[in-house]
């Protein structure tokens, strides 16, 4: 089928080959250490110290961080196995037309995070230079960071990927500065930051409050858990390699080792901010706590990671789901654009007071998201998926007027059921959708829709690089060029690289 009239083909869309590929296990460990560091982060820690002390918050922290590490690199394997992006997938459980639907609610929540991050890199850069000239206009600074971010990101991942490794180490070094700083602050006031608790719990409260930090940091990393493989189909990974371990190898050095300790520092600093000055904001932290050059060290901190997470976590994901909404009139630096807008629109400036309590809520929506995924990719498909039929109209995926009902009903008990449960949100929305997909699909709708791979489950016809296919092999054609880094700066084109990205 020519691509020309499909829109479900566009470029920007097809699976990435493996010589495309550039993220390795150092590349995606330095872009989880900018991703980290987010201001949802100090949210949680400023909300839990205010019932828990400071080690059952970490401890609490690592849990959940482990969890949906987990659910991260589990998911993830659908990028490094078969080169696709979330929205392309998510054809199999929801349909060609029925995956707009939750991609949509994904991508939107990303581009909130975007506009939130980017408000709050705003106030450090307006507080950087208020400190040096006196200047005084965060919303000026908020649209200029906001389109240094958009155009970043649309110069593809490899660049992103070039700042990750630049504003890593940076960020590591001022955290640390950043978390002493603080934690000198309340020790002044007469706090045992191990001890200090601001209205301590006992019984089933401690509890209730330990287990909703576990959901609150897997309710903000169930955003980047279900669509993993929009930047997981970048990872290095080896040809015929059917150990899955090996296979995802950067995937868990990154999501269960990095990430979890970033986390958790970062939820600790949120914990003593609080303490030092009784605000998790770490730029209200920080300016009361810290003064001159230290204080615009400590804010560019905040600048750097802001750009780093945003860049990686919420514009890229955002932007490949708006391409594949708009098909190829909608090419990804469009997407990046539309994914900008809505940050912008969406007021960020009045969302954190309420940070926690959506975390909950959106864990418990989007965890559904990945249960389903998880049960149509491991427990029904077995890995293997009939990837060309992902780009036909007419295809297997159309099922029902573009609609996988079985994905749609199972999308809406598990979020519904977790958020009555919000405490445990989260979980109970992964483990809801799982079962409700697999019973419904399992035995009603692939009853009614045959899937070629469920029909004849071969290993060499329907599994990705662990059979050594490539995008060539899959639609008959040349691969799209990959751009050096000399045509990148030869010709610094966003949609040349984009391109070669995607």
């Amino acid at each position: 089928m020519e691509r020309e009239g499909n829109y479900l083909k566009s470029p920007d869309l097809l699976p990435v080959t493996h010589q495309q590929r550039n993220i390795g296990t150092f590349g995606f460990a330095v872009i989880w250490i900018g991703m980290a560091i987010v201001l949802a982060a100090f949210a949680i820690g400023g909300s839990a110290i205010m019932s828990l002390p400071l080690p059952m918050v970490i401890l609490a922290t690592l849990i959940g961080s482990c969890l949906i590490g987990v659910f991260m690199t589990l998911i993830g394997d659908i990028g490094v196995e078969h080169g696709l992006s979330f929205p392309v997938y998510m054809r199999a459980p929801f349909g060609t037309f029925g995956t707009h639907i939750p991609s949509l609610v994904r991508g939107v929540t990303a581009a909130c995070w975007f506009g939130l991050n980017t408000y709050f890199g705003a106030l450090a850069i307006n507080g950087i230079l208020n400190l040096l000239f006196g200047y005084d206009n965060w919303f000026i600074c908020f649209i200029v960071f906001a389109a240094l971010q958009l155009f970043n990101t649309s110069l593809g991942i490899k660049s992103i990927e070039r700042f990750a490794d630049l504003a890593a180490p940076i960020i590591i070094l001022i955290s640390c500065w950043m978390y002493y700083t603080l934690a000198d602050h309340a020790v002044a006031q007469g706090k045992n930051i191990w001890t200090w608790v601001e209205t301590p719990t006992t019984g089933f409260a401690a509890f209730t409050a330990f287990m909703v930090v576990i959901m609150a940091n897997m309710g903000f990393w169930s955003t980047l858990a279900a669509d993993m493989p929009s930047l997981s189909r970048y990872f290095k990974a080896p040809k015929n390699e059917r150990n899955w371990f090996k296979r995802n190898k950067t995937q868990l050095v990154g999501s269960l080792i990095v990430m979890p300790i970033t986390n958790t520092f970062i939820v600790t600093i949120g914990a003593v901010c609080y303490m030092a000055v009784a605000s998790a904001d770490p730029i209200n932290a920080l300016q009361q706590s810290a003064s001159g050059f230290i204080l615009g060290i400590l804010l560019l901190m905040i600048v750097l990671a802001q750009w780093s997470t945003n860049t990686s976590a919420n514009v890229i994901p955002a932007a490949t789901i708006f391409s594949n909404i708009g098909g190829p009139k909608v090419p990804f630096w469009v997407g990046v654009v539309i994914a900008g807008i809505i940050g912008i629109i969406a007021q960020p400036w009045s969302l954190f007071d309420v940070l926690v309590n959506a975390l909950l809520i959106i864990g418990g929506i989007l965890t559904a998201i990945v249960g389903i995924l998880f049960a149509d990719y491991y427990l029904i498909r077995k890995r293997r998926v009939h990837v060309r039929a992902l780009y036909e109209l007419e295809g297997q995926f159309k099922y029902w007027n573009g609609f996988n009902l079985a994905g749609l009903i199972a999308w809406i008990i598990g979020g519904a059921v977790a958020n009555v449960f919000s405490t445990y949100s989260s979980l109970v929305g992964f483990f809801v959708g799982a079962f409700v997909y697999y019973v419904l699909a399992k035995y009603w709708w692939f009853k009614k829709y045959p899937q070629a791979e469920l029909e004849d489950p071969s290993d060499a016809k329907y599994l990705g690089i662990t059979a050594g296919h490539n995008l060539d092999e899959l639609f008959g054609q040349h691969q799209v060029p990959v751009p050096t880094e000399d045509d990148i700066i030869e010709h610094p084109d966003p949609v040349l690289e984009v391109k070669g990205a995607d």
